[in-house]
């Protein structure tokens, strides 16, 4: 794919707001801003295991602390499990991590839960391959959760608009698998539903 042409579309799909979640959005009540987790120690990387192969995130607590922990405390809870990645665009990005993607039967609302959560951190950290930043609503730069995207090219258009909070260090060879899901426009037409465990630096081999 044209390099210009994917910044292009990635830059719609996760910056553009649906008709479906601006509804959604309208019609939900505002939720809380998540209580704070307990602090995320530099080096701290999750294991995203799916049918794909696995891929390794670490961490950047440094960069965006309050992300990272909401992200540790989703996995060890075991909210990511069982979770789709559920938006994919080919060589683009991928995107996952809404606790509605573990019912099927909610197909439609997909994109639109596990948001309204956080305050933005933004920061100087550039959107390169494998920059693992947070979803949130187009209407709201506080409104991220525990939805996430991982970039599979430079997607500068980005920076400053999204809360980065960590970066893949292996595997991304499955995250470009992942991207190649079959689609229906951004909609992945399959499941790849994953399960996240997080690893603590002590743990590291």
């Amino acid at each position: 794919m044209n390099r210009r042409l994917a910044s292009l579309l990635v830059a719609v799909l996760v910056a553009s707001c649906s008709e479906l979640l601006a509804q959604a959005s309208a019609r939900a009540p505002a939720k809380p801003m998540a209580a704070p987790a307990p602090p995320v120690a530099p080096g701290t990387e999750a294991v995203v295991e799916t049918p794909k192969g696995s891929f390794t995130i670490r961490l950047l607590p440094e960069v965006a602390a309050r992300h990272a922990a909401l992200f540790v405390k989703t996995a060890k809870a075991g909210g990511y499990d069982g979770t789709t990645f559920h938006r994919v665009i080919m060589g683009g990005i991928i995107q996952g991590g809404d606790p509605l993607t573990k019912d099927p039967a909610k197909a439609s609302q997909y994109g639109t839960g596990g948001l309204g959560l956080l305050k933005a951190e933004v920061s100087e950290r550039p959107f390169v391959r494998g920059t693992v930043a947070a979803v949130r609503r187009p209407s709201s730069m506080d409104s991220a959760g525990t939805q996430f995207f991982v970039c599979l090219q430079p997607q500068p258009s980005l920076a400053g608009q999204y809360t980065v909070f960590g970066e893949v260090v292996s595997g991304m060879e499955v995250v470009d698998q992942i991207s190649t899901t079959p689609a229906d426009g951004d909609k992945a037409k399959e499941r790849v539903e994953m399960k996240v465990t997080i690893r603590e630096p002590a743990q590291a081999p």
